[in-house]
């Protein structure tokens, strides 16, 4: 049976008659986007509802993790797996042919709608063992992004991850790839107090799943066992950071990162987390020791013949007219770049940007900054790209850090001097690159490695370059801005002296930060970030400081306090905490509380503050030398509320329990015995009660 939407055709042949798996009315919502709203009422839409699972299916940065492959237009690709479309988008403006496998038909309806003017997808509607027989044996790319890790799922048996990739290795032409986007157990995010990404246990992966459940996530080693066990000779390992949901970077065993490169960690859009560490410090170390693939949030693994593609580099949280891709490629010839638009607005920002390359290398011909070559290129439909020479060497921002880690601020100054020389040159000149900042500028070095100020530095990027002149100094204050901003451990840079160094003020330098901002604003258009989206949405994020803080703070709620009127009244200075691990105090774990203290004589009054927080206590006794007090006598008094028998309720954080003693036999060693249990409650949830009545 097929269902058609728009172009798109549903094949229900293995359809059960209802969906065995739901997210629930989430599902709703997204099928009515899908079907009333176009493409590019998606951001406003993402934006408008701050909500993780409209970001997760609607966001444009799904389709990071395959859009790069090199699959042409006689292509035919399999997506197992397919969800509510994230991605068979991408498939289906590069493939020929686009077959998908869901097994939920509301996912397929999301899926088909927002895709129906696509002419060449089929989804096939059911369980995957029950669809796959009906399926082709001449696929180029089969894509699990996303889907391996469930496996045990719907393979039942004793090796449901091999028997998968053995079933689906079927259905591959001989020279075809088989495309697995997964996370990482030991991925770095998890150490650092990320809840795991399926079952949202703090370091359920770490632990090996000691729970149990179906998801299973593996390291690198443990995935190319896998692959190896079924037959792979050929295997590919990339590393999606962040990670692969939302990748914005996709590094290689031949292009890994470097340090001071992996900065946007903070990525919890679907829950609150944990930051136990600064992950961008960590990652720098684990990349100075050369494990970074054992620690990489996510793996993309590749099965088949190696690709040329070592590195991708996405700009699409831009606005339109801006959002293009940078490549790396390996090649007879050594390292390529190139630079392609994403969209066709974005080809006039390709077009300029070699504009500019040629006037700023006029500009700088004589100079000892040299402007990186590029050339202007068209692929085989005409869609122009550019072509930059590879550099090796290191950038000047790693060289500037380099002198801060070894406290040389003379030649940190020194270089920073020969900066501001070298891209001062022709400042007169109607054209400026804003963006000449320290990681932009690579510096020759010598073959010992060594480099000398007269050495040629090279400007590696020149993307936002615009015809007008603009004083050297602004250019350097940001630099130096953007170079503060991207670590803290340069805060140790004296910045007063520099500002000095370039005449700059405290009115001038509020004037380039809101330059600044507009120029952000400028790039980004009206879209919010990455950054902002996550502040939107509102998970908490906690540091080790806050939960420590936090802890203390609740112990110190919990604490009780006695204090002791010897005619003054209730003072500090005349209180103390019973001791939790003596005879005077026993706490249970469901609240109740059992004090036993000695009291000396000449107290008039005594009062207990059993806590810092709004709360009911049901006081069950309290007996002075042997003698139990009337709860309801001339002796208590309490700041709070009877709500029921000996139950009471204190609309404050300050709630206490005074003891007059007056007529109550004294010795010169009295004993103060307390009975009660103490449950916090939220203050507005007493005073609301309070409110209407419901305390007597």
């Amino acid at each position: 049976m097929i269902e058609e939407i728009g172009k798109i055709k549903l094949d229900l042949t293995h359809y059960p008659g209802e969906d065995l798996y739901c997210d629930g009315e989430i599902e709703d919502e997204l099928l009515t986007i899908a079907r009333d709203c176009s493409a590019v009422e998606y951001q406003r839409i993402i934006e408008e509802r701050k909500s993780w699972e409209v970001l997760y299916h609607f966001s444009p940065l799904r389709e990071n993790i395959v859009e790069w492959l090199p699959i042409g237009r006689k292509m035919k690709v399999l997506e197992v797996g397919s969800g509510c479309g994230a991605i068979t988008g991408a498939f289906s403006r590069k493939a020929g042919e686009v077959t998908c496998v869901e097994l939920s038909k509301k996912r397929s309806l999301i899926n088909a709608y927002r895709h129906m003017d696509a002419d060449n997808v089929t989804i096939h509607v059911g369980n995957f063992q029950d669809v796959e027989p009906d399926l082709p044996c001449d696929y180029d790319y089969i894509c699990l992004i996303g889907v391996f890790e469930y496996a045990q799922a719907y393979i039942g048996s004793e090796t449901p991850y091999e028997d998968f990739l053995k079933i689906i290795k079927k259905h591959l032409k001989p020279s075809g790839h088989i495309v697995i986007a997964i996370e990482n157990k030991f991925g770095l995010k998890y150490w650092a107090g990320c809840r795991e990404d399926h079952l949202g246990v703090y370091f359920a992966g770490i632990e090996d799943y000691p729970e149990g459940g179906v998801v299973r996530t593996f390291t690198k080693d443990g995935l190319l066992a896998i692959a190896k066990r079924c037959g792979f000779s050929e295997t590919q390992m990339y590393y999606p950071y962040p990670d692969y949901k939302f990748m914005t970077t996709l590094y290689s065993d031949r292009r890994l990162p470097g340090r001071g490169e992996l900065s946007d960690n903070e990525r919890n859009f679907d829950r609150d987390r944990l930051q136990l560490f600064d992950e961008k410090r960590v990652f720098d170390s684990v990349i100075g020791e050369g494990r970074f693939p054992l620690f990489s949030n996510s793996y993309l693994l590749l099965l088949g013949p190696s690709l040329s593609e070592d590195y991708v580099k996405y700009s699409n949280d831009r606005k339109e007219a801006f959002q293009i891709k940078t490549l790396q490629k390996s090649s007879g010839f050594g390292p390529i770049i190139e630079k392609h638009p994403l969209s066709k607005a974005a080809e006039t920002h390709i077009e300029d940007t070699v504009k500019a390359y040629e006037k700023l290398t006029e500009r700088y011909r004589d100079s000892l900054l040299a402007v990186n070559e590029a050339k202007l290129e068209r692929t085989a439909d005409g869609k122009p790209y550019i072509r930059i020479k590879f550099l090796e060497g290191k950038t000047l921002e790693e060289i500037l850090d380099e002198r801060l880690e070894k406290g040389d601020v003379e030649g940190f100054q020194n270089l920073f001097d020969e900066y501001v020389k070298r891209i001062s040159v022709g400042e007169e000149r109607e054209i400026a690159d804003y963006d000449i900042i320290f990681a932009n500028i690579m510096v020759e070095q010598d073959n010992n490695g060594c480099y000398k100020l007269d050495n040629t530095w090279h400007l590696i990027d020149c993307e936002w370059t615009f015809e007008r002149a603009i004083e050297t100094k602004e250019i350097a204050f940001r630099a130096i801005y953007c170079y503060l901003l991207e670590d803290d451990k340069r805060n140790k840079l004296n910045v007063d002296l520099i500002m000095n160094k370039l005449e700059i003020g405290q009115t001038e330098a509020e004037q380039y930060r809101r330059q600044e901002m507009k120029f952000q604003k400028y790039v980004t258009g009206k879209r919010l970030s990455m950054a902002e989206l996550r502040e939107a949405i509102n998970n908490g994020c906690y540091s080790l400081a806050d939960i420590c803080e936090g802890l203390k703070k609740r112990s110190d709620d919990d604490r009780i306090q006695i204090y002791e009127n010897t005619g003054n009244g209730f003072r500090e200075e005349q209180s103390f905490f019973p001791e939790e691990d003596g005879e005077q105090l026993i706490r249970s774990a469901e609240g109740l509380v059992e004090i036993s203290v000695k009291i000396g004589r000449g107290r008039s009054a005594l009062r207990i503050d059993p806590g810092s927080s709004a709360c009911l206590i049901w006081v069950k006794q309290i007996v002075w030398n042997g003698q139990t007090i009337p709860l309801k006598g001339k002796h208590l008094q309490m700041n709070g509320f009877r709500i029921g028998e000996d139950v009471y309720a204190f609309p404050t954080e300050d709630p206490n329990i005074t003891l007059s003693l007056w007529g109550l036999p004294g010795e010169e060693e009295n004993h103060l015995q307390a009975v009660m249990e103490v449950t916090k409650m939220p203050m507005e949830t007493i005073k609301h009660l309070q409110k209407r009545g419901l305390f007597s």
